[in-house]
């Protein structure tokens, strides 16, 4: 596995684009801390953002990794850039020709996957941590690492939608168009849970329970936005008579989805290429 690892990472050593638009990603996560600096000063008012509780721990796992997965479309440039690049340098064909199998090509492409996952992950719990470290009022060991399943819930996440990229690049062949598809199936999810909210089932309990199978839906249910959670938009809404009742849990059914999908699009990575004549 190391030695497919280590011709992924060749290509990509001498992969500028994806070099650049990797630091981008990861220097947008790092401004999550500059939310923490962010004041507004109304007269007598003070209000400062990273007094509103978003980093107390373990709110902070909550937060920043949903933050922090918004940003993942530009890794996902990588993956699908990544592909494309193999069938326009031909790179592909040469390494068939040199003995490496189509199973072992694919394998190649999701251990790296797995590496931009690991390494994200493993950035963004760093972040927390410091940020929690500096900003919270609870810091107790307890406090501080519960609500650790939002870190595995983001790794998951990733692995999944930057399987669903590869998948996509071996299917189109061109990033852009591979993007532009991403897109549209994002599109296509909304319309669905459109027409069954409103004209089908016209339900949204049914509407919803239909929908957390759609492939970026059931990716999007696994961290669930977390503002609501907060207590000054708690105390907001209990004033205007309204009560939170969301589930913001990490829950097995949702991973169990996701997991499903993921075997799903490195399969169909396969069985496109095996079946392709290259």
């Amino acid at each position: 596995m190391l030695r497919l690892l280590n011709i992924e990472l060749q290509k990509l050593r001498y992969n500028r684009a994806a070099k650049i638009i990797s630091i981008i990603y990861f220097v947008l996560i790092t401004f999550i801390a500059l939310i923490a600096s962010i004041e507004f000063n109304f007269g007598d008012f003070h209000f400062r953002v990273a007094d509103q509780g978003i980093f107390n721990f373990p709110y902070i796992w909550h937060f920043n990794t949903y933050v922090a997965a918004i940003l993942k479309l530009f890794l996902a440039i990588v993956i699908v850039s990544m592909m494309s690049n193999e069938y326009s340098y031909r790179t592909l064909k040469q390494n068939l020709i040199d003995g490496l199998s189509k199973k072992e090509f694919v394998l190649s492409k999701f251990l790296t996957v797995l590496l931009f996952s690991v390494i994200s992950t493993v950035f963004i719990f760093l972040v927390s941590l410091i940020l929690g470290l500096a900003f919270s009022d609870y810091n107790e060991i307890g406090i501080i690492f519960s609500d650790m399943e939002y870190i595995g819930a983001y790794f998951i996440k990733l692995v999944a939608f930057f399987s669903f990229c590869l998948f996509l690049g071996v299917l189109v062949k061109r990033s852009a168009f591979a993007l532009g598809f991403l897109i549209v199936w994002q599109i296509v999810e909304w319309l669905g849970y459109g027409l069954m909210k409103w004209q089908f089932f016209k339900d949204t309990e049914i509407a919803d329970n239909v929908a957390q199978f759609f492939p970026l839906n059931a990716m999007a249910n696994l961290i669930k936005e977390p503002l609501s959670r907060l207590g000054a938009i708690q105390s907001a809404a209990n004033q205007l008579g309204e009560n939170f009742t969301k589930d913001y849990q990490v829950t097995w059914l949702n991973v169990l989805i996701v997991l499903v999908w993921t075997s799903l699009f490195i399969y169909w990575s396969y069985v496109i290429l095996k079946k392709r004549d290259l």
